[in-house]
């Protein structure tokens, strides 16, 4: 599960074998982990964050959306 960032409390990764959805990352805080899309950003899911970390946590996505993406491609491209 390669980690992509962190940033403050937040760990932003992917699992290795996800190649088969689209481009998205996974962020998690303690016990509470959520998934956006990556194409356009969006919350896929969520497990513990109340919403306004959501919304902040969102923002920190859209910010770094291009490494993310970056990083996706060249992963899965190998």
């Amino acid at each position: 599960m390669p980690t992509v960032l962190w940033i403050g409390p937040y760990r932003f990764f992917f699992y290795s074998r996800e190649n088969q959805e689209p481009p998205h990352i996974h962020v998690e805080r303690d016990d509470n982990v959520a998934k956006y899309w990556l194409e356009p950003v969006a919350l896929a899911s969520n497990h513990g964050f109340r919403s306004h970390e959501l919304t902040q946590v969102r923002m920190l996505v859209i910010q770094h959306r291009e490494k993310f993406l970056e990083v996706w491609h060249v992963y899965f491209a190998g």
